[in-house]
């Protein structure tokens, strides 16, 4: 009588890696703070982004920055204390900064927020060149 052939799973390194690496990092991100799950794309001449940010209050708890291309958003979401609580939701502050096109116009800037979701949208200038060459003259005695 033969054995049974036994039938491996074949696995591949990266998954297993990625399954290794997945606890830690969860448990990371809880104690650190927010997620915030974003989107972006380019619509009628804007650089738009929504962010996810479900029960915040916008003038008290969001705060957006533009500076050197980049666009940061901060927010806070504050816990309020009850006797005998017990929660799910997360709590705490989150920061995340994304870098606009090279195009973006810093000083065209505007956010909404409507359901939880921040939206803001930066204008884009007219697509400039990628390069221009540059002449080189030559230095010293002409001959």
């Amino acid at each position: 009588m033969s054995a049974p052939m036994m039938r491996r799973e074949q696995r591949s390194l990266v998954p297993d890696l990625f399954d290794l690496l997945e606890a830690p990092l969860a448990a990371f991100r809880s104690t650190t703070g927010q997620q915030m799950r974003f989107e972006d794309y380019v619509e009628d001449g804007r650089y738009v982004l929504r962010a996810e940010l479900p029960g915040m209050d916008p003038e008290r708890d969001i705060e957006i920055t533009v500076a050197n291309g980049i666009l940061t958003i901060h927010g806070e979401r504050r816990q309020e204390e009850r006797r005998g609580q017990r929660t799910e939701f997360r709590y705490g502050s989150f920061t995340r900064s994304v870098p606009l096109p090279p195009n973006a116009d810093e000083n065209d800037v505007k956010a909404t927020y409507d359901q939880g979701i921040l939206e803001i949208s930066v204008r884009l200038a007219e697509e400039r060149e990628e390069s221009k060459r540059i002449p080189v003259e030559r230095g010293g005695p002409q001959t």
